[in-house]
């Protein structure tokens, strides 16, 4: 096991646990030094806060955690190629290494859709590791998904029969 598919086990361990409370399972963790400094997943539907992204939320803590909003030496390991929020957040702390698991071709701003976190106009910028643990971080979401399309098929079935 490299040492980038051992930070992204944590990442997924996160994802688990927004999969058990019905989030989004997307999990995020900051490393610095070797050492898992902050931990985070998907608490959008949990808080009704549309900036509750795995990425968001552990870059908050790992901020206060070193006790600077400049995440200098850090590393971010996430299950999905973040999106445009989170790629911004990502820039604006100085992270400057991004590993991500599943890209997101319909969202992705870690070179899917658009990459925003390598952005040569910036003044900083990131670089990106993508496909770690890729099949893993994807069956996750599409499972998810493929429930949650089950469950409103089920509840249409259940609404007609009622009628």
């Amino acid at each position: 096991m490299t040492r980038d598919e051992f930070y992204m086990e944590i990442a997924l361990a996160e994802a688990r646990k927004a999969n058990n409370i019905g989030e989004v399972p997307i999990g995020a963790i900051i490393v610095k030094d070797e050492e898992v400094i902050a931990r985070a997943h998907n608490l959008r539907e949990t808080l009704q806060d549309p900036t509750a992204h795995a990425e968001h939320i552990a870059i908050q803590k790992a901020a206060e955690v070193i006790g600077s909003w400049r995440l200098e030496g850090c590393t971010l390991y996430v299950t999905l190629e973040p999106c445009v929020m989170c790629a911004g957040t990502i820039v604006m702390s100085r992270i400057p290494h991004v590993v991500y698991g599943a890209p997101d071709p319909k969202g992705g701003c870690g070179g899917s859709l658009m990459d925003l976190i390598q952005e040569a106009r910036f003044n900083h910028r990131a670089s990106v590791t993508s496909g770690i643990l890729e099949q893993s971080c994807a069956e996750m979401l599409t499972c998810f998904f493929k429930n949650i399309r089950k469950q409103k098929k089920i509840s249409r079935t259940e609404d007609n029969t009622n009628s």
